[in-house]
């Protein structure tokens, strides 16, 4: 099953290498990581997408937050909560494929950050399924290069991740 992992930790040398050093040993894949300062950057948000048994998991999360004293780790996937992700596109956009770039980029609700005479950047967030679907739609235009935030997520309602 997938999980998506939220852990606050103290902002220090070392704290995001023990975390994912936790996970290779026990042979887990992480497949998405998102790591930034939080508040007045004592502190920082991992963001971790893996895929476990229910079991190993909440062993992992145990053992996190022995890890990482004074620390929280929450189970996202366990109650309501919001996922986003960040992707950058660049397209060679021609001129004959430069109006179906933009059509693109505005069916998915995305924003063209830079232009030039030979290539966009199109900037998309929203779920992995809509930033594969766009992506999808943009590489037979010719993508040129492309980068992936991977997922951030909170949890809704008044309950703190």
């Amino acid at each position: 099953m997938r999980h998506v992992l939220s852990v606050q930790v103290e902002n220090e040398p070392g704290v995001l290498s023990r975390v994912v050093g936790l996970f290779s040993a026990r042979g887990f894949n992480i497949e998405s990581l998102a790591v930034a300062p939080v508040g007045d950057g004592t502190k920082s948000s991992i963001t971790m997408v893996t895929i476990g048994e229910e079991e190993i998991i909440e062993q992992i999360v145990k053992q996190l937050n022995k890890l990482i004293r004074p620390g929280r780790v929450v189970d996202l996937t366990e109650g309501p909560h919001v996922e986003r992700e960040l992707m950058l596109v660049k397209v060679a956009a021609q001129q004959e494929v430069r109006a179906e770039v933009l059509r693109i980029a505005d069916i998915f609700r995305s924003r063209v950050i830079d232009a030039t005479p030979v290539s966009f950047i199109v900037e998309v967030t929203g779920s992995s399924d809509k930033l594969d679907a766009c992506l999808a739609l943009l590489t037979p235009l010719g993508v040129v290069e492309m980068v992936r935030t991977g997922k951030v997520a909170i949890s809704r309602g008044d309950k703190r991740t």
